[in-house]
This record gives structure tokens, C-alpha cells and sequence, in this order.
């Protein structure tokens, strides 16, 4: 599989990049994840399009924090740059749905201990002690912090969160639904028609969410509102919700996201 991620000349993202692509392991972890998610819970798709999709998202959303001046935690607190904040985002949103192979409930807890040693091996030739313990303690805290109840520490877990409940168009809900049933959860999902990730004016980063219908708004409420409040980035980012036909809303401030 390819993630087709621009890696704008980050070597270390390139290399991470070309063994996640070729580990077998990984990918048929998130194949047991998705059956798991999809056929025994009812929920849509966590595997290798929802790691595609998050993982792009995650990194856009970070290099328009850091474009706006927004300091990494790795950066902040231990002294290294912005390519291992980029290499810590990406690392962990491939990694942070794998426990669903184990269960959907509390997956989060199960990716711990599936990721730890996964990540330690993808890390290998890419870092050197103690940058790989360093690198892979940050990972863990993004891939614990991306439960909607969980507070976020760093930037980095804050980009991975958002970016996971970003992944809701066309009918991909995070809120289980009962296939073929019609209800607020499945017309709502439905409804949402597309996401982008812009550069905001007043905010380092903007999300525009294009939805059919007003019904939308209760995917976008429960999901976003929620995972974006309890991050570390909810200051830095502006939520405008686009209806057909109607006055685009701008939930920062009429949802109080």
C-alpha cells in the first residue's frame, strides 16, 4: 500500500515511510482491526483507509500549527525539530487503531502495548538510543490521547486527535450505526459531504466541513466538538461548517467548540 504523504524532504519521514509500506505485520493488523470494527461491531472502516486518511490529515493539520508558530512538544521540551514532530504524528496515527484487533472497546489500551514494540522496530536505523525511547514515549501519549476523554500533552496528540474525528465524509461515522437502519446516526453521516484543512487567518488552522444538510451538524457536534475540546490544540483552530443552500456556520463560536 502506499500513503502517498509529501514528505517535503524530511529524510527520516521517507525512510519510516518506506518500512510501514513494507511491513506485513502492520498490515494485517489493521485488516484484524477492521474486521473487528466493521463486520463484529458495527462501525465503519479502521483500516489501512482510515490510517490513510488520518495520517494525512494529522501531519497537514501539524505543519499549519508549526507554520503558525505553534512549537511541537518534542521540540519544546526535548530539544528536536520539526521532522521528528512529523515523524512522531504519522508513526502514531498508523499505529493508534491496531488494538481494535484486540477489541473495540478500550482499543486504545490494547494499541499500547501491540504499538510499543512495533514502534520500536520501525524506528530502528531511523534513530539512535536515547532518541528511539524518546520518540516512541511520545508516540504512546499520542496514541492514549486520542480517546475523546483522554487530555492531550503535546501538540503532536493534539493533531493525531482532531484528525481522527476528522475522517466522517461520505458516510464514514465514528458513532456506530446499524447498517441499513435509518436513524440520526446514519442520515447524519451521510450528510457530511466533505472536510478540508486550510490555513486559517485568525487561527494557524481552519476546518471547513461541507455538509448536504443541516443534519450534518449532529455528526460534526458530537464527534469534532468533543475530541477537539479536550485537545491541546482547540485554541489554535477555527471550525466553519458550510450547508448547501444556507449561511455557513461557524461553530467555534455558535457550537462553542
Amino acid at each position: 500500500m502506499s500513503f502517498n504523504i509529501p514528505t517535503r524532504k524530511n529524510l527520516k519521514l521517507s525512510g519510516l515511510l518506506e518500512k510501514i509500506e513494507a511491513d506485513e505485520e502492520l498490515i494485517q493488523l489493521w485488516k484484524c482491526a477492521n474486521v473487528n470494527a466493521v463486520d463484529r461491531s458495527g462501525i465503519n472502516d479502521h483500516g489501512e483507509v482510515h490510517i490513510r486518511i488520518v495520517a494525512n490529515a494529522a501531519l497537514r493539520i501539524l505543519r499549519l500549527l508549526i507554520e503558525g508558530g505553534v512549537e511541537p512538544g518534542v521540540v519544546r521540551d526535548h530539544h528536536m525539530t520539526s521532522d521528528d514532530a512529523e515523524v512522531i504524528v504519522v508513526l502514531a496515527a498508523c499505529l493508534h487503531d491496531i488494538g481494535i484487533s484486540v477489541h473495540r472497546d478500550d482499543h486504545e489500551k490494547y494499541s499500547l502495548f501491540l504499538a510499543y514494540p512495533k514502534c520500536r522496530e520501525l524506528l530502528h536505523g531511523l534513530y539512535e538510543e536515547p532518541a528511539v525511547t524518546l520518540i516512541t514515549s511520545e508516540i504512546m501519549h499520542a496514541i492514549i490521547a486520542h480517546n475523546a476523554k483522554e487530555r492531550c500533552l503535546t501538540i503532536e496528540a493534539g493533531a493525531l486527535k482532531v484528525a481522527d474525528a476528522l475522517d466522517m465524509t461520505e458516510g464514514r461515522s465514528r458513532i456506530p450505526f446499524e447498517i441499513g437502519k435509518i436513524n440520526i446516526h446514519s442520515v447524519s453521516a451521510k450528510a457530511v459531504d466533505s472536510v478540508d484543512i486550510e490555513k486559517g487567518a485568525a487561527h494557524p488552522v481552519r476546518l471547513v466541513i461541507t455538509l448536504a444538510n443541516s443534519a450534518g451538524i449532529f455528526q460534526v457536534d458530537e464527534l469534532l466538538r468533543h475530541k477537539l475540546k479536550n485537545s491541546s490544540i482547540d485554541s489554535h483552530v477555527e471550525v466553519v461548517v458550510k450547508i448547501k443552500g444556507e449561511t455557513e456556520k461557524r461553530l467555534i463560536e455558535e457550537y462553542k467548540l
